[in-house]
């Protein structure tokens, strides 16, 4: 049988469970997935958690939507997969399991040379960022201030707008700069004093604002940075965000994503895996646990852990 992370009730780590599943069967237009790496995210802890409202629990409910590995079955009515190719996917009902079942329109495959961590890492993360730069149509003539420039959204967003030519400026802590710098943008120190010294870097202003962070300081700094409301997006505080007047992706918002939005996070996913397997494009890899340790693993996420955590079935 296959082997999947569940819960039944919400609550912290402890609620998770490795339990014996069925082997999952795929349908039409899907495929079956050996996994191999699954990446863990900060809305995995929130629905969890019941932080992120979500339906009630009535049967066990797996976790996890981000994942790569080996196509172990093909549905009816799916071309170009065979069983055996090395596979990225997103959007899956329990990624953190030894086997899924995913819809073929959310499998891509993975190119030699990248890893099945690093393809885990991709999913959400790249999806948000691509998706963002996208809605807020972001230019090689903008200067762009991320908030919250080294977690995994943040260093996607500088690298996929550092590429299109954009000038970039992400807050971190000073013990993440280098690792900022490294990707591209202008590391500034968030805190106290912070709208001064983006102004220091860049005395008209950014042109763009995304808010990956999620905090006060991030959407007060934005609103007296910038003037134009339409190109400031918040990714963390939807609600908040819209009242405000500014742009909200996920993060709480009760606006959904249109179509377009939802296909570009779908095409974010190819992108990502051409450009790195290019070089142009990189993941931060932090702690890999195995699938038993789930709860460890959803702990050190909430915990801010450097890099993205991924279990190993």
């Amino acid at each position: 049988m296959a082997q999947a992370i569940q819960h039944t009730e919400l609550g912290g780590p402890e609620v998770l469970t490795l339990a014996d599943v069925p082997d999952p069967v795929p349908g039409a237009g899907e495929v079956a997935i050996r996994v191999e790496a699954a990446g863990v995210n900060p809305v995995d802890i929130k629905l969890r958690s019941g932080l992120r409202p979500s339906d009630p629990i009535t049967e066990p409910r797996r976790v996890g939507s981000d994942g790569a590995g080996h196509i172990a079955a093909v549905g009816s009515d799916v071309e170009g997969f065979r069983v055996g190719d090395p596979v990225v996917f997103t959007g899956a009902i329990g990624a953190c399991a030894t086997d899924v079942v995913v819809p073929a329109v959310h499998v891509f495959a993975r190119p030699a040379g990248v890893t099945a961590a690093q393809g885990a890492a991709l999913g959400i993360p790249v999806g948000t960022a691509y998706q963002t730069l996208r809605s807020l149509a972001v230019r090689a003539d903008d200067t762009l201030l991320v908030h919250a420039g080294s977690g995994a959204v943040g260093q996607a967003l500088i690298q996929l707008a550092a590429l299109q030519g954009a000038r970039v400026i992400a807050t971190t802590s000073d013990r993440r700069a280098d690792r900022v710098r490294g990707l591209g943008a202008e590391p500034v120190a968030y805190g106290s004093g912070l709208v001064d010294r983006v102004r220091a870097l860049a005395p008209d202003g950014p042109t763009v604002v995304i808010d990956a962070a999620g905090t006060e300081e991030a959407l007060e700094s934005s609103l007296t940075l910038l003037a134009d409301r339409s190109r400031i997006a918040t990714l963390v505080q939807g609600a908040k965000g819209l009242a405000l007047g500014i742009r909200a992706f996920k993060g709480g918002s009760p606006l959904p994503l249109t179509p377009q939005q939802e296909s570009w996070r779908l095409e974010a996913i190819p992108v990502a895996l051409a450009l790195m397997a290019a070089g142009r494009f990189s993941v931060e890899l932090g702690p890999s646990l195995p699938l038993a340790e789930a709860a460890r693993a959803h702990r050190l996420v909430d915990e801010g852990a450097d890099g993205k955590v991924v279990l190993l079935p």
